[in-house]
């Protein structure tokens, strides 16, 4: 790592080698790698030839790559495989990057050789994709204070680097008060309703934490299953309590402040970049274009789910009532009940459905499924460094036999790691000096563990969660365009979730579902009552479903369409902006904005939005395997060469519309969630 900088990684296909890495060497690496490309950025500036797109825009381009690969392992590291070293690796970096990257955008000189190339754009003869990397330079630099006089770029310094440190805390807060909690069982009857695959994995975390007993943590795979079987309201309640109020607790973890003052900064620097509101600043470049136009489609949607929220609201209350329950039914009642009556309607759930869903088979089933359609395969290779045991490495290629990327898979949940899913790469695909750079691209969950006694076992949700990342993966390995910053996920953000969304369409068809559903002891295929029956509590609390998605969507544009800092309690500007979606009553102490990471740690800030509007493009996309049949190669092909293998190089509604044939409608996804209009 040290000699990271004149060598290329001495590992199979310039893997990074984690087994080399010390934490303590990232600060250095980063330094000299910083150093590098400001020497290669000063070589861009005192080029004495006429600027022109090649020695300009495309050696731009080229410049920062070491110091890319290593920040990229440092903060992968950091969200995957954490340790004390590493976050105070990742605290020291930030601000230099910040200032590295400033020192690019804010310098003068360059802007002036990049603004004349972009004066001439007419006049070149350039590909599309090189149009949109001229386009997408020059409006980068203005965007990220090319235009600002002097005292206004001081300001705009501090304020990025303040952000960035922000956000890393925000993260570091949220890891640390997930993993602090937990709930200790000793009496065998407070398990009663669990099922026993859910009291052996919290008699394994008990074990592990070296206690008597049984253990349920803020962990999303420990939490859900004890708040939809656990029959004890009181210890239901209290998780609940202990997982809705994370980072609101006025202690050292608390979120509250950094809210505040990361939205006041975002606030700061739209305005003195030109913008009105942070979400007008995002939105120039999403499809929804400004703030007024995400808001009438929360809108649309809203208006026409929100009575079948409310019905399956009532629907809960009733069994509830019919089982006995006389109480006001709270948040930490709902899913309890709620999976009760899914049980008794569709004789159906999730432990069920679980013996079915072994993880080694839905990954071979996943890896089939892109045989058929894309003629991918997959090779494990033992000998690629890991950050973890965990984790696995795999080579893919094509249907020629041509490798194309290097993916890891990292399943299991530990303290080490965020919770939630998502792909991410170590190295994006681009073309250097002629030659194809393969992409290493790695997807993270947090599915349950094996234990003793049986493998890792996925509920049809976290089966539906590895078909998402899984696409987001793909889009990162059949990338095939010349410039990383193009590449793979580099794209508008509210088009990013697409690939991934219409994956998940997969767990809906029947006949792979009779695939990859082979019960882990006996190997019996899964049972097609259960199959139907799986199918058939689809729509099963979407109205629910939509209006809990919207709230985090109205959440999240409430906060970055402020024209003045708020100066409110979080927890009172949070209530405010949610409360037209509420179904319960308001808990005390509970605060969803202090642990949403997807917008204060996780680059969706004014975009969570997008999860809806990519789910109108998957339901109208995948209207064309409907149609044509869901292995269907033709159609496979068309959306590989239209939209997986271009990255950003057009813009997502020229894509969309080459692989579609037209602008989506919103009909096939409330038709999908059930949702018609009367």
């Amino acid at each position: 790592m040290n000699n990271i900088l004149n060598q290329q990684f001495n590992t199979p296909y310039q893997t990074p080698p984690f087994n080399e890495i010390q934490p303590e060497l990232f600060l250095p690496a980063i330094k000299e790698a910083i150093k590098l490309g400001i020497t290669e950025v000063r070589e861009i500036i005192e080029n004495s030839q006429k600027p022109d797109f090649s020695n300009t825009i495309e050696a731009l381009e080229k410049t920062g790559k070491q110091l890319s690969r290593i920040s990229s392992i440092l903060f992968n590291m950091n969200a995957a495989e954490t340790s004390d070293a590493i976050q105070k690796a990742a605290r020291e970096v930030s601000p230099l990057l910040s200032e590295y990257a400033n020192d690019i955008w804010l310098n003068e000189a360059l802007f002036e050789k990049v603004k004349s190339v972009y004066s001439i754009m007419g006049t070149l003869k350039l590909s599309e994709e090189q149009q949109t990397l001229l386009d997408k330079t020059y409006k980068g630099f203005i965007r990220k204070g090319a235009l600002l006089d002097e005292k206004q770029k001081k300001r705009y310094r501090q304020i990025t680097n303040e952000l960035s440190q922000l956000s890393i805390q925000f993260g570091e807060n949220l890891l640390a008060e997930t993993n602090d909690y937990k709930l200790h069982i000793t009496k065998e009857e407070e398990l009663s309703g669990l099922p026993e695959a859910v009291v052996e994995a919290a008699a394994h975390l008990a074990k592990n934490e070296g206690k008597e007993g049984w253990m349920f943590s803020l962990h999303i795979t420990s939490f859900m299953p004890f708040m939809k079987y656990a029959d004890n309201r009181k210890l239901r309640e209290q998780l609940f309590r202990a997982y809705s109020s994370r980072c609101n607790h006025d202690n050292k973890h608390d979120n509250k402040e950094i809210i505040l003052k990361q939205t006041a900064l975002r606030l700061e620097k739209a305005q003195l970049l030109g913008f009105k509101t942070h979400a007008h600043y995002v939105l120039e470049e999403r499809m929804a274009q400004t703030p007024e136009k995400v808001n009438d489609f929360l809108e649309e949607l809203y208006s026409k789910s929100f009575e079948y929220a409310k019905n399956d609201i009532e629907e809960v209350k009733a069994f509830a009532k019919n089982e006995g329950f006389n109480e006001e039914l709270q948040r930490w009642d709902f899913a309890y009940y709620s999976e009760k009556l899914k049980t008794a309607r569709f004789q159906l759930d999730d432990e069920m459905t679980k013996p079915y869903f072994q993880l080694e088979k839905v990954k071979h089933g996943i890896f089939n499924l892109t045989n058929k359609m894309w003629g991918l395969s997959y090779k494990r290779n033992d000998k690629i460094p890991l950050y973890h045991s965990d984790v696995e490495a795999w080579e893919v290629y094509d249907e020629n036999d041509d490798m194309l990327s290097i993916l890891y898979l990292d399943f299991h949940p530990r303290k080490s790691k965020q919770g939630g899913a998502w792909m991410t790469s170590f190295r994006d695909q681009h073309v250097e000096n002629g030659m194809n750079v393969l992409p290493q691209i790695s997807v993270v969950c947090n599915f349950t563990e094996p234990t003793p006694t049986r493998p890792s076992l996925l509920t049809y949700s976290e089966l539906t969660t590895f078909l998402h990342e899984f696409g987001h993966a793909l889009h990162g390995m059949l990338s095939k365009v010349n410039y990383e910053s193009l590449s793979g996920t580099s794209v508008y953000h509210d088009f990013v979730e697409l690939p991934s969304q219409i994956m998940e369409n997969w767990a809906r068809e029947k006949e792979w579902l009779q695939e990859i559903g082979i019960h882990y002891q006996t190997g019996e295929p899964i049972p097609e009552e259960l199959i139907n029956n799986i199918l058939a509590s689809g729509n099963f609390q979407s109205g629910y479903q939509i209006i809990r998605q919207l709230s985090f969507g109205f959440n999240d544009m409430a906060w970055h369409t402020i024209t003045e800092p708020v100066k409110s309690n979080p927890v009172e500007f949070e209530h405010q902006a949610m409360k037209r979606t509420e179904l319960f009553p308001l808990i005390e102490g509970t605060c969803m904005s202090t642990a949403f990471g997807h917008i204060f740690d996780g680059g969706y800030a004014s975009g969570y939005y997008g999860y809806k509007w990519a789910e109108v493009l998957d339901a109208d996309a995948y209207t064309m395997f409907k149609t044509h049949g869901i292995y269907d190669k033709t159609i496979a092909g068309r959306l590989r060469e239209t939209i997986l293998s271009k990255g950003g190089t057009i813009h997502p509604m020229e894509l969309y519309k080459s692989f579609r044939g037209q602008e989506p409608s919103i009909e096939p996804l409330l038709e999908r969630s059930g949702i018609t209009m009367h």
